[in-house]
């Protein structure tokens, strides 16, 4: 649970906002970044084609180690607990579903509307340049990764007021029915490939709905030895499915459609994130360590969204100009990641002073009216619709165009958020539904 601290007048108040989550989050996004730069390999064949190879993925030897650092589910734990609260407060102020999806939508899809329409814009320039076709579709594929991962964690957020409603009736057997339909999914997904792709909501769902569980914390929360128990249970019966052959043991090639490995994943993460809790909160609290977290946590969507298109447009650059690149897997190669890496992060420095602060939440300055409903629930269809084309056929710089100008579009449609959803309450309140500016770095809009 989220520590309080005591006001002025002795009274309990909560903090305004969870050190701990702020850790996770800022974790595992640079460990999504440094595993990036091991991954994306562009080839230059003497024919002149270009690839690109998954070097560390294709590393039998990284397969027990992705076991342990794929932390793609503790992302979506971390949504759950933000976003569950979140939504409760919402609601003690009135808030409505809509008001929600409003709010969620505008954070996450103002930076990946500029990020589209720049790569496009760019793309398309570099290709009338008469830039290899080949090239371009390398750094297409890098919103490829960013653009998935977007949906998936929409998806799971805007279900999240239906999902919380049911878990307040029943958690366990929402739960319960949430990994039911993952699973069936994953029985079906042999005779009917594309319906893996029904997974990107019900298997995230059920992983967010574990933040649900860490957000309720009390007096039933397990123990320390019950902790550790579940880290172990999950693991044993994870490494069951996949000496059985049921499920790959590469969590690379089970993230994308996700199945099960995930959620068991997600159970293990989740209850180390609490077992932890103690010596991270330490950490966490320390002025500089609060401060750094504090700052990269307000521009993590934009470091996300960004980091794999500028990883892809360095190394078309480099292929570009003949630069001398080592091979994939050698030494030269693997000493050469650290200035891949310190690269990167050169390059996404001015790109969060130039477009961080289009994470912070857009209010109107004057009492306006929530955006209508179905405003709101086309602003997701126009979102959702490029999105699930680039999942079942790929991306395409054509794609990348429609969506761009699908994303722009559901911004209009959104709006700003009314000033009313962030005001403070005032003293005896019941506390804003959402953080004022400046934004906490685990707190969702």
């Amino acid at each position: 649970m989220v520590p309080r601290q005591r006001a002025g007048s002795g009274q309990a108040i909560r903090p305004d906002r969870d050190l701990v989550i702020d850790l996770a989050r800022f974790f595992c996004l640079a460990l999504v970044v440094a595993s990036h730069t091991m991954m994306v390999s562009p080839v230059l064949h003497p024919d002149g084609t270009v690839t690109s190879d998954n070097t560390l993925g294709n590393q039998r030897w990284f397969e027990p180690v992705v076991w342990v650092l794929q932390v793609m589910p503790l992302f979506f734990v971390v949504g759950g607990i933000t976003g569950l609260q979140s939504w409760r407060r919402l609601r003690a102020r009135g808030g409505h579903t809509s008001d929600f999806m409003q709010a969620r939508m505008l954070r996450l899809i103002r930076p990946a509307a500029v990020l589209l329409a720049i790569m496009f814009s760019g793309l398309w320039a570099a290709r009338l340049a008469g830039v290899d076709p080949q090239v371009i579709q390398l750094l297409v594929f890098g919103a490829g990764t960013p653009l998935w991962f977007l949906a998936a964690y929409l998806s799971a957020q805007l279900n999240l007021p239906v999902l919380a409603r049911l878990h307040a009736r029943a958690p366990w057997l929402t739960m319960l029915g949430l990994t039911s339909l993952a699973v069936t999914v994953d029985c079906l997904r042999g005779m009917m490939p594309t319906l893996a792709y029904l997974n990107m909501v019900f298997l995230w769902c059920a992983v967010q709905q574990l933040g649900f569980f860490l957000a309720d914390g009390g007096p039933r929360a397990p123990g320390r030895i019950a902790l550790a128990g579940i880290i172990l249970t999950s693991n044993l019966i994870l490494g069951l499915l996949v000496w059985l052959g049921l499920y790959s043991g590469n969590m690379l090639v089970n993230l994308n459609p996700p199945n099960l490995t995930l959620l068991l994943l997600g159970i293990s993460q989740a209850a180390a994130l609490q077992l932890f809790r103690p010596v991270l909160s330490r950490i966490a609290s320390l002025v500089r360590v609060r401060r750094f977290i504090g700052l990269a946590g307000r521009r993590s969507m934009t470091v996300y969204l960004w980091h794999l298109p500028l990883l892809a447009a360095m190394s078309g650059v480099l292929i570009l100009t003949g630069f001398p690149q080592p091979a994939g897997g050698t030494a030269a190669w693997w000493w050469g990641r650290p200035l891949v890496l310190l690269g990167v992060i050169g390059l996404l420095l001015p790109v969060l002073a130039l477009f961080g602060r289009l994470e912070e939440r857009p209010t109107s300055p004057d009492p306006a009216r929530p955006r209508p409903v179905p405003a709101v629930v086309m602003a997701a269809v126009v979102v959702f619709v490029p999105v699930a084309d680039a999942a079942l056929n790929g991306l395409t710089l054509g794609l990348l165009g429609g969506g761009a100008a699908c994303f722009a579009l559901a911004v209009l449609l959104l709006g700003r958020i009314p000033a009313r959803l962030v005001a403070d309450p005032g003293p005896g309140g019941s506390g804003p539904p959402l953080p004022r500016p400046p934004l906490s770095a685990n707190v969702e809009p």
